[in-house]
């Protein structure tokens, strides 16, 4: 970011930004174009689980967490109930999954694994290492870059809300 200097009415000089105009200085290509990269790498991963990456985050919050709604899926995954439903359609139809309606609340779908979707978590396990090594950077520098976007991913969801 570039940065131009002004002076205050008391005369005293002070920085401001000014926001870039070129595609390659905007913050948002980068994250976007970061993305797809992570996309591509993990799309070549997971072709041998046969998931695609919205998949692979529904069965990573199964795997910590068994028994879930689609309510509850769809707010750890970010992804909307029409976008969610045909997802965990096919994710059922190759046995991964099931869906049923709970006994308390007709309304509310649960979501299982069966023995087979319990079973590809060993499958998927190498996964993170294999991203950290395509990612060339040590752990603690993922760590933070990732606790990093939590928090901007955190001031960009309340700004939403606002």
């Amino acid at each position: 970011m570039a940065r131009n200097t002004s002076r205050t009415a008391a005369g005293k000089a002070t920085a401001t930004a000014t926001f870039p105009a070129q595609i390659d200085e905007q913050l948002c290509f980068a994250l976007y174009s970061t993305m797809l990269g992570f996309n591509k790498v993990y799309r070549d991963l997971l072709k041998t689980l046969q998931l695609t990456y919205p998949q692979y985050l529904v069965m990573l919050v199964l795997w910590e967490r068994d028994g879930l709604t689609v309510g509850e899926i769809s707010e750890r995954v970010f992804l909307d109930s029409p976008t969610l439903t045909p997802l965990l359609k096919r994710l059922q139809g190759t046995g991964l999954i099931d869906r049923t309606r709970s006994a308390v609340d007709e309304r509310q779908v649960l979501v299982t694994l069966t023995d087979e979707g319990r079973a590809l978590k060993a499958r998927a396990a190498h996964l993170p290492q294999c991203i950290a090594t395509a990612a060339d950077m040590p752990v603690a520098e993922i760590l933070d870059l990732r606790d990093r976007l939590l928090a901007l991913r955190g001031r960009m969801f309340r700004h939403e809300a606002a």
